[in-house]
């Protein structure tokens, strides 16, 4: 045998395999891909094996013959309304029988109804349950004489009405609420012809509530009314509300139909780019229509500015004005000097007449009387703090309750200056009050002043008669003032006569809590005994407070450091109010330490330790009687702080159990609204 052929024969298979390499490698890739899917088909198979028995133990028998293929023909019902809520407030009782009709109407489409009356109902505890409720919110008005709301529902209004002008609760706070509106009136009196149900109409949506259909007015003149009666009015307008109804069950949730303003829909949900809705009427024209149904188009226009913090027609708390900052600084920056020194000459020049002029516009005084504020005067101010509504109602004080032991059912917030010398960025009433570097206007007496802050205050007091949770009690004490906070708005120790005043104040028994803004040294030296003097401390460096302050005075620095000197000198109680804002003035904490050196206040470098117990509270009795020893002896008979200091009760104490919260009243937080979303 040749070796030769031996060599081939071994090497002839290897050669073959070589020169085929290609073909070989495209087999094993073709069955590596038939096995591929081989594996994916039988996975699949085994899924919708899988479903197929989880579909059938879940769905009942009786239903189980439906099934087709592996797939469930008959889905679950999805549910778009759970059911009706009537409100009503009704003077005559003409609304609460409108109520039970539309009541008995709801309850033709097999859909669960309530009728409440709203007198019995506190929108503070319930009214944002609606959010995630999938109710439908049905409100029939009745306006009373003079354009105001039946008494039933006073105590809903002026909730509704704070609530729309408080940036605290935003234009979203209601969002996800369904609702309509039906007003009674009457169009005799035009200037209010149904003026609380386009109120209520514009509220619920400034707060984000949506409307669900036009809303509609019924008219006791039978000659102007639409349909030739009130109840005809609300015949067709319960018809279209039924058919709507039936519209939003089957969950076709259209435009509502009626004559919105420009063409655009009321129904826009908040958040989308058509601008708010202009009220319309399900009924005719009436006189007064064209000044009562152009409300504003929504809070974000009128009431919150961009940013998103407070405009002109809203009102804000000291302890809220971090929230403040925080918006401000998106804003733009400050207006230019020569706007500043236009501003200042136009609020300070002297008037025509030898008296001066009045401060407060015709623009300024329809603004602040929007917000609630009862003016005095030409120049003066008292508004009903939500810390006095709260107490009154036994959910507790503000933070000088805490503090200081103030009852704040008994407190008065009032101010004899709407006037102020800075032009603050975090300012709540965003620069509509006058400004200006001394006194250049009519002078009211501090008599007056005084006398008619008071009526004002107790007729606040007196409209939460019959409220429901204002205790009776907390109701008779909150009628006679016991504290007076001069801090509502502008700066108090501009007014010439503010000693006069403070005396005034202590005459009656009210204690005195005034604040400043420290631009005005000379006049915190004259500042006869007050029982607690606060100073506002913005800023620690000139430059830091010209940029928060942003003040009229040339040497504004100067007057800011005798400011604190002054305060330092002062025997009785005194306070920084500090405003410590991240990313505005936080970084300055050694040039506030200097500050607090110099003006040596009794809280901030607490003085009242007294063998390891906090004497924070005021001996408010004690103080009445020093204070009038002191004007009984001209005033050579002084005192200090210590003389009418008292012991701190232990649940105002860092680390209490109580977390500094009264153990007489009840705690009361209102629902977090996301957590009230998450459950829908």
């Amino acid at each position: 045998m040749d070796p030769s052929l031996d060599v081939w024969t071994l090497a002839s298979p290897l050669v073959s395999l070589w020169m085929y390499r290609f073909y070989i490698y495209l087999g094993f890739a073709l069955g590596i891909s038939l096995w591929i899917c081989f594996q994916v088909l039988t996975k699949k198979q085994l899924f919708i094996f899988k479903a197929k028995n989880s579909q059938e133990k879940s769905v009942p028998k009786a239903t189980q013959g439906l099934m087709t293929n592996g797939y469930i023909a008959l889905q679950k019902k999805q549910t778009f309304v759970s059911g009706v809520k009537i409100f009503y407030g009704s003077q005559t009782g003409t609304a609460k029988g409108f109520a039970a009709i539309l009541a008995k109407a709801v309850a033709s489409l097999d859909l669960p109804v309530e009728v409440i009356n709203l007198k019995e109902y506190d929108p503070d505890d319930h009214l944002m349950e609606e959010i995630a409720s999938k109710n439908i919110c049905a409100f029939l008005l009745a306006t009373y004489t003079d354009g105001r709301p039946p008494e039933s529902a006073e105590w809903f209004c002026r909730w509704l009405e704070d609530a729309a002008s408080d940036f605290r609760f935003g234009k979203t706070y209601l969002k996800g609420m369904r609702y309509a509106v039906f007003g009674l009136g009457n169009s005799a009196y035009p200037s209010h012809f149904n003026k609380v149900g386009k109120s209520v109409d514009k509220w619920l949506w400034m707060l984000g509530a949506r409307r669900v259909l036009a809303r509609g007015e019924g008219d006791c003149d039978v000659v102007r009314s639409r349909h030739g009666s009130i109840e005809a009015d609300f015949t067709a307008w319960k018809a279209t509300f039924i058919s709507r109804l039936q519209v939003l069950q089957r969950g076709e949730d259209k435009a509502c139909g009626g004559r919105c303003k420009k063409g655009k829909c009321d129904s826009t949900p908040h958040g989308s780019e058509e601008p708010g809705p202009g009220p319309h009427s399900g009924g005719g024209s009436h006189p007064g229509d064209a000044e009562e149904q152009e409300p504003c188009e929504s809070s974000s226009e009128e009431d919150l500015e961009p940013g998103g913090h407070p405009g002109l027609n809203s009102i804000v708390d000291v302890e809220d004005l971090g929230k403040i900052m925080s918006h401000t600084k998106k804003e733009k920056g400050e207006k230019d000097h020569q706007e500043e020194k236009t501003s200042l000459f136009r609020n300070t020049r002297k008037g025509d007449d030898s008296e001066g002029r009045a401060m407060i516009t015709p623009a300024l005084r329809e603004a602040l009387t929007k917000q609630g504020y009862q003016l005095i005067g030409s120049h003066s101010g008292v508004k009903l703090c939500r810390w006095t509504k709260s107490m009154l109602r036994g959910r507790g004080g503000c933070y000088k309750h805490t503090f200081y032991g103030i009852e704040s059912h008994r407190c008065m917030e009032t101010t004899p200056s709407l006037a102020c010398a800075n032009k603050c960025v975090f300012c709540w009433r965003h620069h509509t009050n006058p400004v200006g570097t001394e006194w250049r206007w009519k002078m009211d007496q501090p008599e007056m002043i005084l006398k008619e802050a008071v009526e004002n205050h107790q007729n606040m007091i007196k409209q939460f008669k019959g409220v429901p949770g204002v205790k009776a009690a907390r109701f008779e004490e909150g009628l006679q003032v016991k504290h007076c906070a001069l801090s509502l708005v502008g700066e108090p120790i501009m007014y010439p006569e503010i000693n006069r005043f403070l005396q005034l104040l202590h005459c009656c028994k009210i204690s005195s809590f005034l604040v400043t803004n420290a631009q005005f040294p000379v006049e915190i030296r004259n500042l006869r005994p007050v029982t607690q003097l606060y100073v506002s401390v913005d800023a620690s460096t000139k430059d830091s407070l010209k940029r928060i302050d942003r003040p009229l005075f040339k040497d504004f620095w100067q007057r800011f450091l005798d400011s604190l000197k002054a305060l330092a000198a002062k025997r009785q109680r005194t306070v920084y109010r500090l405003t410590l804002v991240k990313s505005w003035n936080v970084d300055e904490l050694q040039a506030y330490a200097e500050l607090v050196s110099l003006g040596s206040p009794d809280f901030i470098e607490v003085k009242f330790k007294i063998d390891g117990e906090w004497w924070t509270w005021i001996d408010y009795n004690r103080f009445q009687e020093l204070v009038q020893e002191y004007e009984d002896s001209g005033g050579s008979r002084t005192f200090c702080a210590e003389d009418y200091m008292a012991r701190t009760p232990p649940w105002a104490l860092f680390g209490a159990r109580e977390k500094g919260f009264d153990p007489k009243d009840t705690r009361h937080q209102r629902k977090s609204r996301s957590k009230a979303i998450a459950a829908s």
